[in-house]
């Protein structure tokens, strides 16, 4: 309920006032391992004050996780999940009124694949941003990779 109405309340706030807001850039590069696999890296470089939630959180009813969503390119095998690394920072979260893990600074998240030669993947991340006493909405940033 509380995610609802947190929600609610930002969009009525005026998403203008959002939009000016950018705390958060993101980057990206794949880096090939060899035998046709490589690690996707995307790294978020965040402005201080502000943090990204990880992809791993205890409970559905605070912020949005960090997600990854690969596009369904045939040849493209995802090897084991998204690794995330970087300033973390664990423990109770007043807005959200919940023990959370979220990251500062810049955090990486690497996904290794295998894939058939010149395969062009695609998707998109989905982020939330916070500082400790607003939330953004939460964000979508297309990506996509030629691996050659």
């Amino acid at each position: 309920m509380k995610k609802v109405l947190f929600f609610a309340f930002a969009l009525l706030a005026g998403s203008s006032l959002f939009a000016q807001l950018n705390p958060v850039k993101w980057s990206y590069e794949a880096i090939s391992v060899g035998d046709s696999e490589y690690e996707l890296v995307f790294t978020a470089h965040i402005t201080d004050g502000w943090y990204v939630y990880s992809q791993y959180l205890e409970s559905d009813d605070g912020p949005i996780p960090t997600s990854f969503t690969w596009g369904e390119e045939a040849g493209v095998e995802l090897i084991g999940k998204t690794e995330e690394a970087g300033s973390m920072h664990e423990g109770y979260d007043d807005i959200f009124e919940m023990n959370v893990v979220k990251y500062s600074g810049r955090p990486t998240f690497k996904q290794r694949v295998r894939v058939n030669p010149n395969t062009l993947l695609t998707g998109y991340l989905e982020y939330m941003t916070c500082d400790n006493d607003r939330c953004l909405p939460p964000t979508e940033i297309e990506f996509r990779f030629n691996l050659e």
